[in-house]
């Protein structure tokens, strides 16, 4: 399949209500909007359908979960095979009985499913209960060719590893999309909240500049406290799309629901690479230790 030379990326960055119904209308409508304003591949955040329902540890939220295909495929596949754009859907996935995943669909313009990605870092921290919830994916890090070429997507904690980004990269695709769910515990804000935001903007950047790819991170927004107990998330939004040099070329609110739109451009790409060719650079044969956990020497090897 061949890819465009330039097309428009669009990003829904959106609230989420209790009702997964109500959001999964709205995240259709919104899809239509950025369609109808130019986009041609459209990425949701991450789990919109529902609240944000990691911060506590509920079994009976496992009803929550779809199979793929599903109501959220099938929906946005209708929006998509109508106004012929792409969409990234993210969603909970109902693998199996006891087997769920955070995963993300490629829904082509044609309407089916072309890809699945299955979120592969899966966060334990406070009101971030996702391991009790999603099995590790186990698909790897992928690419896909829709009808604006080749994409790839990877979900929200895997945005802090330098190599998923690479590792699709590698693939060939024009941009890494992250659909996303993060935001401050109310109590950290304060101190901590600038300095957590701008390094979740800094760190998805550098792999845009390390790779010579477009990214395109989206987030919600909005006041969540699904659970009795606990202070609730507030998300800060601040959805993005950088460009292969790390250039924001678009850029959302902390507060507001919005559609973000901008080019993507494959002469860019080259551009880029030619002249900051690490790709060409890198020493392949030297990175046999990037598969351990950690390069610290057993105590009863070291030498007296």
């Amino acid at each position: 399949m061949s890819a465009k030379q330039k097309y428009v990326a669009g990003l829904v960055q959106t609230a989420c209500s209790p009702s997964p119904g109500e959001n999964l209308q709205r995240a259709a409508a919104r899809a239509e909007e950025a369609a109808q304003r130019g986009a041609e591949v459209i990425c949701l955040p991450e789990l919109f359908r529902s609240q944000y329902f990691c911060q506590r540890e509920d079994a009976a939220l496992f009803d929550l979960a779809e199979p793929v295909p599903g109501p959220t495929t099938e929906t946005l596949g209708k929006v998509a095979q109508a106004r012929g754009v792409v969409i990234v859907a993210p969603l909970f996935e109902r693998r199996a009985p006891g087997v769920y995943h955070n995963s993300a669909a490629v829904i082509d313009a044609s309407g089916e499913v072309v890809g699945l990605y299955r979120k592969m870092h899966i966060p334990d921290d406070p009101a971030y209960y996702e391991k009790f919830y999603f099995t590790p994916g186990d698909l790897g890090f992928r690419a896909f060719d829709t009808r604006v070429g080749r994409i790839a997507t990877l979900i929200c904690w895997d945005q802090w590893y330098p190599e998923g980004a690479r590792l699709a990269a590698l693939q060939g695709p024009s941009i890494l999309f992250y659909p996303t769910a993060i935001g401050w515990h109310p109590a950290e804000k304060e101190q901590f909240g600038a300095a957590q935001r701008d390094a979740w903007r800094t760190i998805q950047r550098g792999h845009a500049i390390a790779n010579g790819v477009y990214v395109a991170a989206v987030n919600r927004v909005g006041f969540e406290k699904p659970a009795v107990a606990g202070a609730g998330l507030e998300f800060w939004g601040s959805s993005f799309i950088s460009d292969p040099f790390g250039v924001v070329l678009a850029e959302a609110s902390a507060d507001r629901e919005e559609i973000l739109l901008a080019e993507i451009d494959l002469g860019r790409i080259e551009d880029v690479r030619r002249n900051w060719p690490f790709l060409r650079d890198r020493r392949v044969d030297a990175y046999a230790g990037i598969t351990n956990r950690f390069l610290d020497e057993e105590p009863w090897r070291k030498k007296n």
